[in-house]
């Protein structure tokens, strides 16, 4: 069981359904993306400061290029590319070496002037701009669009999603979870994964397990 309708609760119902996984359900208190979901930037850079993410960004931004198609939902997906700015020495040189960091995971990072990033992106000033770093498969997507699609395509290999939802109690059993308690119900589960976001805590407490989140 998956608790949280946001980005997270679905993505995360979404790949166990592709792992095949067939009998998963989500709650959600309200509805779909209701909490922080909504007001995301839905920004998307694959580099990040690991292997582990930086893959992990990379599959994610595969997924975006066909999740569309796969399930009839647009998911506002703009492949427009990302620049990163050098104004000084010291920046210029650190995207110098995130370009060749960036090749070892196939990454299409290149180097390019200040003139070649105002014609990409013509707001901009060059002023004080030493160079910069184009990468053009970064770009963003629409958070509400994305989850909406993430729960379709979860609904298409079995699993079940019920809005409206509020959990109310988790039944823990010589240190195991045994069912979920809900304002419509028990489900009986043996794992649950916490994705209520900003609730995370809170859902926390319901069980002996700590949710170190706290909401600013």
């Amino acid at each position: 069981m998956v608790i949280g309708g946001g980005v997270g609760g679905c993505s995360i119902l979404y790949w166990l359904t592709r792992l095949g996984w067939d009998d998963v359900v989500l709650v959600e208190r309200a509805d779909l993306t209701s909490g922080s979901t909504f007001h995301s930037a839905g920004l998307v850079g694959q580099l990040r400061s690991s292997l582990a993410l930086t893959r992990m960004m990379m599959s994610s931004v595969e997924l975006y290029r066909t999740l569309a198609a796969e399930v009839g939902l647009e998911t506002g997906w703009r492949e427009v590319g990302s620049l990163r700015l050098a104004s000084s020495p010291e920046r210029l040189e650190e995207i110098t070496r995130q370009a060749g960091w960036a090749k070892t995971f196939g990454l299409p990072l290149e180097l390019i002037s200040a003139a070649e990033a105002q014609a990409l992106f013509p707001p901009m000033t060059t002023d004080g701009v030493l160079g910069a770093a184009f990468l053009p498969s970064d770009g963003y997507i629409d958070p509400s669009q994305l989850t909406f699609a993430l729960a379709e395509g979860a609904r298409r290999r079995g699993a079940e999603v019920n809005t409206g939802t509020r959990v109310t109690g988790i039944t823990v059993t010589r240190g195991a979870v045994t069912g979920v308690e809900t304002d419509r119900g028990v489900i009986e589960t043996e794992i649950v994964v916490d994705a209520g976001g900003m609730y995370a805590r809170e859902i926390g407490t319901l069980t002996p397990a700590s949710a170190p989140i706290t909401p600013t």
